[in-house]
C-alpha cells in the first residue's frame, strides 16, 4: 500500500544575477541532503524560476506523514542554508524566505491515459 501524499507550494526569491549559481549548486546537491529530506517525507521536489521576477516557484509532494519539522534542526540542512544564503533572500537564522502559496486549480486526468 502507498503511503498519502500531499503537494505543497511555495515562492522564494532569488537575488538578481543569481540563476546560473543556484542551478549550479542545485546540480551539485549533497547526497546527505537528499537523504535527509527523503527521510524526513518528501518524495518529489521541484523549484521553477521567472527569470523576470528571480521568483523562485516550488512544489513538492511529501507523505501526509511527514517529519518536515525535524529537518531546520540537522546539521545537513543548516550548512544547505548557510552556503546559499548569499544568493538568496532568508530571514536571520539563514532559512530561505519562503511565502506559502494556496491551490487554486488543479486537473487530474482519470486514470489509464
Amino acid at each position: 500500500m502507498t503511503a498519502a501524499t500531499e503537494a505543497v507550494a511555495f515562492r522564494m526569491i532569488l537575488n538578481p544575477g543569481q540563476a546560473a549559481e543556484y542551478k549550479r549548486r542545485h546540480d551539485a546537491i549533497w547526497p546527505e541532503l537528499v537523504q535527509a529530506l527523503g527521510d524526513a517525507g518528501v518524495i518529489d521536489y521541484r523549484i521553477f524560476l521567472d527569470e523576470e521576477t528571480n521568483h523562485l516557484f516550488a512544489v513538492m509532494t511529501r507523505r501526509v506523514d511527514h517529519d518536515m519539522d525535524a529537518l531546520p534542526d540537522t546539521a545537513v540542512m543548516r550548512r544547505w542554508w548557510a552556503m546559499m544564503a548569499d544568493i538568496m533572500q532568508t530571514t536571520e537564522d539563514l532559512e530561505p524566505l519562503t511565502t506559502p502559496l494556496e491551490p487554486v486549480f488543479r486537473l487530474r486526468q482519470p486514470s489509464g491515459l
